[in-house]
């Protein structure tokens, strides 16, 4: 859906790794389709495959084509958290297994793993990143042997934008027995995605962000097991010893209006993905770096579409809340939403401002005037009570405190003390 305008101006959306901008021609089939919905019920939508309201086999000929996945392997499902849990819930593991995970995991997915080893007493372990951020493959090869039975990675770091090397570490576990699941929210969408290259046996992701679909309804790419005897696969390949817990009907079904809507953002995405794209991503990281006292996050060697920052003194929802009456979207993240990552070790929030083919140059600009903008405002506003304190305090505070007589205090708080987190408790790599 086209943005909202802000004092005549189209809002800069700079969110589209939290909740995608839906396109006016998927927002009207949502529409369309939910208003069948309220007025005649769910069988409204169950016409024929011809009427246009039964998307199934067309959405998922283009889910296969856009994951480079087979025909009849993906399941669709309320979101790619849903579906990581569900295959956690049914994997089958013993006191002897290991799982690793990484920095970059969500706490959704780490909430999954966390269960899936209190159930089954296997070791949770992080895979740990190298100095530039990127993840260490040399560590994982010296520890990878037959007791590594299930690797899950991210695709795009939802914490910073880092892209991780996931057919590496496709090719790199090939050879053993571990299975690889890989989380491609942030990246389905935004980055091209090939299931057979990247060798993964499980993948899943979110319609929502870079795909600019409706909300709760995402997807899972289950590829054979290749472990299984030819006789044991069913004739259209789900669900095997791998996937049963994530064929259609052992999960949360999304909307009907939700389907057909996310087919029309695919077809959208696929025109669009057609049309050549300026890179933003450079244009965005220099208006946040050329900003006075804002900090970076370091993203590792390789990053796309989404970028995190915080300031060295102004709290990070204040600039937001500036930002948003100025008609700039981001996010804001905090610790606990990926609480392995060093920006977790952090405590004080970050923004986080994303770019994709719907943003324009001129919505990095606006981002960059609103930022200078909001923090003169924030330092206009804190030198206020700065100064009628400093009067409080009368000749007593010598002639050195009048105003004007050098830098102000400034009254912020950014630095808390670190709490301990109780919900998860994994083995982290030296």
């Amino acid at each position: 859906m086209n943005a909202p305008t802000h004092h005549g101006q189209r809002t800069a959306h700079l969110n589209t790794a939290g909740t995608g901008r839906m396109p006016d021609a998927v927002h009207a089939v949502l529409a369309h389709c939910t208003d069948l919905d309220d007025r005649y019920g769910p069988a409204a939508l169950r016409g024929s495959p011809d009427d246009g309201t039964h998307p199934h086999p067309r959405l998922h000929a283009r889910l296969a084509a856009l994951l480079g996945a087979r025909l009849g392997r993906t399941v669709l499902t309320t979101g790619a958290a849903q579906a990581f849990e569900a295959f956690a819930r049914t994997t089958v593991l013993g006191p002897r297994d290991r799982i690793w995970t990484t920095p970059h995991e969500g706490v959704a997915n780490l909430t999954a793993l966390h269960a899936l080893r209190e159930r089954t007493r296997c070791r949770l372990e992080v895979v740990p990143l190298r100095p530039d951020g990127d993840l260490d493959l040399d560590w994982m090869r010296t520890h990878l042997d037959e007791d590594v039975a299930l690797v899950s990675a991210v695709h795009l770091s939802a914490a910073c934008g880092t892209v991780n090397p996931v057919e590496d570490i496709g090719r790199l576990l090939a050879p053993h027995r571990a299975r690889y699941a890989l989380d491609a929210s942030h990246s389905v969408g935004l980055l091209p995605l090939d299931a057979a290259r990247i060798g993964c046996q499980l993948l899943t992701a979110d319609g929502w962000r870079f795909l600019r679909g409706p909300q709760d309804i995402g997807f899972a790419h289950l590829a054979p097991d290749p472990r299984a005897a030819p006789h044991d696969a069913p004739p259209d390949g789900l669900p095997d010893g791998l996937s049963g817990g994530l064929a259609e009907g052992a999960v949360q079904a999304p909307a009907p209006a939700a389907v057909a809507a996310l087919a029309a953002a695919l077809d959208h995405h696929a025109a669009a993905a057609r049309l050549p794209h300026e890179d933003l991503l450079p244009l965005l990281r220099a208006a946040v770096r050329d900003t006075p006292g804002m900090e970076l996050l370091a993203a590792g060697p390789r990053q796309a579409g989404v970028l995190a920052f915080r300031h060295a003194e102004i709290p990070t929802a204040a600039i937001r809340r500036g930002l948003a009456r100025r008609g700039v979207v981001l996010a804001k993240t905090v610790a606990h939403e990926h609480p392995l990552h060093p920006a977790g070790r952090i405590t004080a929030p970050a923004l986080r401002a994303c770019v994709h083919y719907d943003n324009t140059a001129q919505d990095i600009d606006r981002l960059r005037r609103a930022l200078a903008e909001v923090l003169r405002e924030e330092r206009a506003t804190a030198a206020v009570p700065a100064r009628a304190a400093l009067a409080a305090a009368g000749p007593a505070a010598g002639p050195a405190a009048a105003v004007g007589s050098g830098p102000q205090p400034f009254p912020y708080r950014t630095a808390r003390p670190a709490r301990r987190r109780g919900h998860l408790t994994l083995h982290r790599a030296n």
